[in-house]
């Protein structure tokens, strides 16, 4: 994740939201490790992500 934050690459992003796993593309924008928070399209949790693919 750190690596596509640095590079700037589109990624798959697969998380859960209200008891559904969901895949998305797009960019990381910001992650903060102290907090568990990262920014893709929305603030989410790092414990709601399953999976992070380069696109």
């Amino acid at each position: 994740m750190i690596k596509a934050l640095h590079t700037n690459k589109q990624v798959y992003f697969t998380y859960y939201k209200r008891s559904q796993c969901i895949t998305e593309t797009g960019f990381i924008q910001f992650v903060d490790a102290l907090s568990n928070l990262f920014i893709f399209m929305d603030h989410m949790q790092l414990s709601e992500l399953v999976d992070v693919r380069f696109v």
